[in-house]
């Protein structure tokens, strides 16, 4: 091989930022679908509703059913009356939260922080707790409310800071969130799966396309970008993800038979992938923490084919993607995206690699 595949500046490509999507269309099936075939590398160009005439009956559509929690609370130390911000990333048994807190100064065990709402109300108050070796923050509800109550409730969707600076608006709530979402925990959309609509689904289901749902809750470790110059040194974030024993059947019952197991997201990917690596070679049912950095030579053993989005520049996404089809490839369906002003990102347009 003439080239290190390990470089991270391999990784790279100039986006102009026009580019960048920062509303979703009106009907979510509309957006351009580039279609590469990684036998020959040839590029085609559709709509996501035309995924009924790529797909083939025996297919198995393999989505992530995460949802998107509020996690972004905004508020102010009740003391002093000091700006204060906070992304929730986890919470435990007992209602305690673990959030990212941003304010000025250090916070002190039982300093009281009072949360506004979206209409800037003041609500509810936080209680803090302790803070971790690595610098996040617990911290309970004065009054008790359940953790998901109170994300429903008080907090906003955080959205990737591309999309208008992060500042959410109403429709945000549903537009940043796929249609099938069941299992809150993820900071972050599952975005290849916001392009589908319950209409498309029903007739992928009639064309014989079957559809499993496994769960990955994407964390805040998405967003941060590789500062390793080699991708070896690079520590990938860990999140949790949980793969049924009904689809680990479905799954392999599906290969067996012949058919394709076509990952929606990159999320999907890494959970189906860590399952069968956790079965020395077979998709078994299993659930816990998952750090798999998927990049080139990764060797696939489950997926057959991807749905995706189009990736920020040396992201650990673009490198799965580059894995999947050949960084060469890879590269020049982006190229051949920004020469045909397809939209970028969370809420852009996406691309199907089988």
């Amino acid at each position: 091989m003439s080239e290190s595949i390990d470089e991270l500046s391999l990784y790279d490509y100039d986006l102009p930022r026009d580019l960048i999507a920062q509303h979703p269309l009106n009907r979510r099936s509309d957006a351009r679908l580039l279609h590469l075939e990684r036998s020959n590398g040839k590029i085609n160009h559709y709509h996501v509703r035309d995924l009924v005439d790529l797909f083939k009956p025996g297919d198995l559509l393999v989505v992530n059913d995460t949802k998107v929690v509020p996690a972004r609370l905004i508020g102010f130390r009740t003391a002093t009356g000091g700006r204060w911000e906070g992304l929730y990333l986890q919470s435990d048994s007992n209602g305690i939260m673990e959030l990212l807190s941003k304010t000025r100064g250090s916070l002190r065990p039982e300093e009281s922080l009072t949360l506004r709402d979206r209409e800037g109300r003041e609500v509810e108050e936080l209680v803090v707790f302790s803070s971790t070796e690595d610098g996040k923050l617990l911290v309970r509800s004065r009054s008790g409310t359940p953790v998901i109550e109170l994300l429903e409730r008080f907090g906003r969707v955080p959205l990737p800071p591309y999309i208008r600076d992060g500042q959410m608006v109403d429709s945000d709530e549903t537009s940043y969130q796929t249609v099938y979402a069941r299992n809150p925990g993820s900071v972050a959309a599952p975005t290849a799966g916001l392009h589908f609509t319950p209409e498309l689904l029903h007739a992928l289901r009639g064309k014989g396309v079957a559809i499993a749902a496994v769960t990955l809750h994407v964390g805040v470790g998405t967003f941060q970008p590789v500062k390793a110059n080699q991708l070896s040194e690079h520590k990938m974030h860990s999140e949790w993800f949980e793969v049924s024993d009904a689809v680990a059947k479905k799954i392999n019952s599906c290969k067996a038979a012949g058919g394709r197991i076509i990952a929606v997201g990159t999320t999907t990917v890494r959970t189906l992938e860590t399952a069968t690596l956790q079965g020395s070679g077979k998709l078994v049912a299993c659930s816990g923490d998952t750090d798999l950095f998927i990049r080139p030579p990764f060797k696939f053993q489950v997926i057959d084919g991807l749905l995706t989005n189009f990736h920020l520049p040396k992201s650990t996404l673009l490198m799965l993607i580059s894995a999947f089809a050949s960084r060469p490839l890879i590269m020049a369906a982006y190229q051949e995206a920004i020469e045909q002003r397809y939209r970028f990102y969370s809420y852009g347009d996406c691309m199907l690699i089988l």
